[in-house]
């Protein structure tokens, strides 16, 4: 079955909308494929206007901004620890933007989308130890 990123059948009030066209290729939305913790692996699409999008399939690394010393390092990704888009994210190592993940750096929250950028980029948090006095 496909998804479809088309206007609703329904009006604001809950009624019913008669087609003025038929469906448009266009509007066929993308497979539904996550980035997960692994080796890894990137994917190309041919979006409109002959244009090229990258999505993350599979990812080890990630490029961490540490904001004490302001500089960017590579780090490795351990596990996901917390995704807000879904609970079951993290039992599955999917990763989003926001979802915080565990490096050899310490925790990193994405700030980048994988889906659409084909990289993984994140500031790290600050550690709970520091921030006490």
């Amino acid at each position: 079955m496909g998804i479809w990123q088309a206007r609703s059948r329904r009006k604001p009030t809950g009624g019913r909308l008669r087609p003025i066209r038929k469906k448009r290729r266009f509007e066929i939305a993308r497979e539904l494929q996550q980035a997960v913790v692994g080796t890894g692996t990137v994917k190309r699409y041919r979006v409109r206007g002959a244009n090229q999008k990258l999505r993350i399939l599979t990812a080890s690394t990630i490029n961490v901004f540490d904001p004490a010393t302001k500089t960017n390092k590579v780090a490795q990704i351990v596990t996901v620890r917390e995704n807000p888009a879904n609970p079951n994210y993290v039992q599955r190592n999917i990763i989003t933007k926001g979802a915080i993940v565990e490096t050899d750096l310490g925790l990193v929250r994405i700030r980048s989308r994988p889906g659409q950028d084909g990289v993984l980029n994140g500031v790290r948090l600050a550690t709970p130890a520091a921030t006490t006095k």
